[in-house]
């Protein structure tokens, strides 16, 4: 996949509409195709890119994916761009046949074809992503009409026969000597039309529906995390199996405890007669409660540990540890008496010292 700006190869704006964006890509097509520049390493490359511009910026899924999150958002739909002229060449068959007035005489016969991916962004609570959750979202997508089972046709309609092909999807055309078949033009090589489209899904056969679907979210998970929802994503072709759902984790920060790793680090304070008598005091972890010991003469700033009361590592094997860092409160009021004895506890200091 090229890391250049799709909008950049084609060289239209970002609100082009899909006949600007198809014109766009129709001129560079002409001029960087691979017949037309036999050995142009150059040229290919340019026709590739065009091509890898077109296929996300004609897909209003992939294109507003692509406008919120530019590349990195396409990764979550399996979409890597082509692997060579044959994949571009099946893909645009119809519409090279548009451009150049002929087919490609590289066109493969269509076969299933696997749903895309989704991609969905989560933002879940620090404690959550630390301890583990099940929760449930509710997404939109495309399924089949119930109505008219997925046909686009009306119930107690009929699809009728394209007059233009008589139903073979392809029209002949004699230049001179030669006779060229191409994808008819009026019924896009399907060989029929529907008079009378499903009300319901307007022709189209597929209709939005929201879905709710559980998620469980592993402890341990952080900001960027993935997690794939096998055959959750859009409807497959031709008996394909659908796409998959991949639910990107953004984890919120927690008031108290901050992460570092699968460690999290936290703040107590203590007062000034615990620092230097020592105590033994209570301290919040994600589970419970613990007991922590300070030793005599603690310091402020000073950290302790408790091992292993961190965040559960993802591969399911131990924990991280818990950082404590002690700060020393300084008393701002002082009764008489306190006073007094802190005076006293001065003097014997320098006495001392």
């Amino acid at each position: 996949m090229t890391q250049k700006d799709y909008y950049e190869i084609l060289g239209v704006p970002r609100n082009a509409q899909e006949a600007e964006i198809k014109k766009a890509y129709r001129q560079l097509a002409l001029q960087f195709h691979p017949d037309r520049n036999p050995g142009n390493k150059e040229a290919e490359e340019k026709f590739k890119e065009a091509s890898e511009a077109y296929e996300v910026l004609r897909d209003p899924e992939k294109r507003d994916l692509y406008d919120r999150y530019g590349h990195e958002g396409l990764r979550g739909t399996g979409f890597s761009g082509f692997a060579g002229f044959e994949d571009i060449f099946s893909t645009f068959s119809d519409i090279f046949e548009d451009f150049f007035g002929f087919g490609t005489g590289r066109r493969r016969a269509a076969g299933p074809k696997k749903g895309a991916d989704f991609r969905y962004d989560l933002t879940i609570p620090f404690m959550d992503a630390a301890l583990g959750k099940e929760i449930e979202i509710e997404i939109e997508r495309l399924e089949y009409c119930s109505i008219c089972r997925g046909s686009g046709i009306q119930p107690g309609t009929k699809k009728e026969e394209c007059p233009a092909c008589h139903g073979t999807g392809q029209v002949t055309h004699s230049q001179g000597f030669f006779t060229l078949r191409t994808t008819c033009s009026r019924c896009r090589g399907q060989g029929f039309f529907i008079p009378h489209p499903c009300k319901e899904c307007r022709g189209t056969g597929r209709i939005k529906k929201p879905k709710k679907i559980p998620i469980k979210i592993p402890a341990g998970v952080d900001t960027g995390s993935r997690l794939k929802v096998s055959g959750e994503g859009g409807e497959g072709e031709r008996g394909a199996r659908p796409g998959d759902l991949y639910v990107v984790l953004h984890v919120e920060p927690h008031p108290f405890f901050e992460r570092h790793g699968d460690d999290i680090l936290c703040q107590i304070p203590i007062s000034f007669t615990q620092a230097a008598l020592g105590a033994e005091i209570e301290v919040p972890s994600l589970n419970a409660s613990k007991k922590l010991s300070i030793p005599p003469g603690t310091q402020s700033g000073q950290v302790f540990t408790l091992r292993g009361q961190g965040i559960p590592h993802l591969d399911g094997f131990g924990k991280g540890d818990q950082h404590i860092q002690l700060t020393v409160k300084v008393p701002t009021k002082l009764s008489k008496r306190q006073k007094e004895l802190l005076k006293e506890f001065a003097s014997l200091e320098e006495k001392e010292g």
